[in-house]
């Protein structure tokens, strides 16, 4: 499918043409079909799912675990037993660290890195401190990569689990999740995977992967906001507790006591987001019909001339690797002698929207030695034309905050 064409499966971006849209990483736009998809539900089949006998009600239920069952198809996972839907990603990694951290012990060890997310990062923190564990860190090379030795190092007879993104929100960096998730099996660790940068752009399979739970968002890739997955391998599901208690979770309450309902729903308490499942199995029927393949192909095309035109920028620092294939669409910059709030304003006057600030990841950003950066992140719909405009923005910033040439 020519660009042009895919281009115009984007409401928002056929409303606003000069906009330049670079900030796929803190959330995507939505084609027709996603949208039309989450207002279809409400129009024809708005019931309670899971809760009613009568036809509308069934037909509501049909639709949330056909989405279910799509989401178990693209990441690869055995069961739609082991797809719980949450609000994103940053829900679900509290609802393993609140659950499966019930199964922990004083003294036992977690491991993150230096790369993390807030959202991959706080929920362990805050774990640790309530229940007497040790939260250790691995750091990264010069150009942003976690090295096997230095995951091995982190790791002792006493760590229990590893949670690591697989695509650097800041740097764009892609852990080898396959290696090091088998590395942690080894040691006796369960490996936790955040893929909210990740399965957007990266071919994911959990059983080739082997990950024991992974995490990401249906915002960030095509889908409505407010929908989120949790994969479990079925077997650490069933030794959970329930992270929210309520409706729909529950099996059989008495005044005393309650049983819970089977997997996946006794992780799905309350009334949930029907609509937004809807959306999101709309947005896997979108990447399919583009074809994955091409994605991928499409973004290490946009990612090659993106950081061949933001090397040449005068001035411009591009953070982590010195190849861009490494950054896998994210270009986290400097600018000399300019602030990233300056540089994401003037680029907003100019029709380009780039993200400034810590990204969440003020960890990496000690590390990084810089207190915030610019980011540019890039989608398949993106265009030539738009990292032209860019870049040509980028060239006029100095001069516009009065440095002279």
């Amino acid at each position: 499918m020519e660009i042009k064409q895919i281009r115009g499966e984007f409401p928002l971006i056929e409303r606003y043409p000069w906009i330049a849209y670079l900030d796929n990483a803190a959330t995507t736009q939505r084609p027709e079909s996603v949208l039309l998809a989450e207002r279809k539900f409400y129009e024809e089949a708005n019931a309670n799912p899971l809760r009613g006998l009568y036809e509308l009600a069934q037909k509501a239920t049909e639709g949330y675990e056909n989405a279910r069952e799509a989401v178990r198809a693209f990441i690869g996972a055995g069961s739609a037993e082991e797809i719980v839907f949450t609000r994103n990603s940053t829900e679900s990694l509290n609802l393993i660290a609140y659950s499966y951290g019930e199964l922990l012990k004083e003294g036992d060890e977690i491991v993150i890195s230096v790369l993390e997310h807030h959202s991959n990062l706080i929920p362990w923190q805050q774990l640790a401190k309530r229940k007497g564990l040790k939260l250790k860190w691995i750091g990264i090379d010069e150009e942003g990569r976690i090295t096997e030795e230095a995951f091995r190092n982190a790791l002792s007879e006493r760590t229990k689990l590893v949670s690591l993104t697989l695509v650097s929100n800041v740097l764009g960096t892609k852990n080898d999740v396959k290696k090091f998730a088998k590395i942690a099996h080894e040691a006796g660790a369960i490996f936790v995977c955040d893929g909210a940068q990740g399965v957007p752009h990266v071919p994911v399979n959990v059983k080739d992967l082997d990950v024991d739970f992974l995490v990401f968002s249906g915002h960030k890739m095509l889908g409505p906001m407010g929908i989120g997955v949790l994969y479990g391998k079925k077997e650490l599901l069933e030794k959970m507790p329930p992270f929210l208690f309520g409706g729909e979770m529950i099996e059989y309450v008495t005044k005393e006591d309650a049983t819970w309902a089977e997997l996946p729903h006794k992780f799905e308490a309350g009334t949930v987001n029907a609509g937004g499942a809807a959306g999101l199995a709309a947005a896997i029927e979108f990447y399919q019909r583009i074809g994955f393949e091409n994605i991928v192909k499409r973004e290490e095309e946009l990612g090659a001339l993106a950081f061949a035109e933001l090397s040449s920028v005068p001035g411009l620092r591009i953070l982590g690797a010195r190849d861009a294939a490494s950054h896998n669409g994210i270009f986290s910059f400097a600018l000399e002698g300019v602030h990233p709030h300056d540089i994401a304003e003037i680029l907003s006057a100019d029709g380009v929207c780039v993200r400034a600030g810590h990204h969440c990841a003020q960890v990496l950003m000690k590390e990084l030695k810089v207190n915030s950066t610019a980011r540019v992140s890039l989608a398949f719909y993106n265009t030539e034309a738009e990292i032209q405009k860019l870049c040509e923005s980028l060239r006029s910033v100095r001069r516009r905050m009065g440095y002279a040439e």
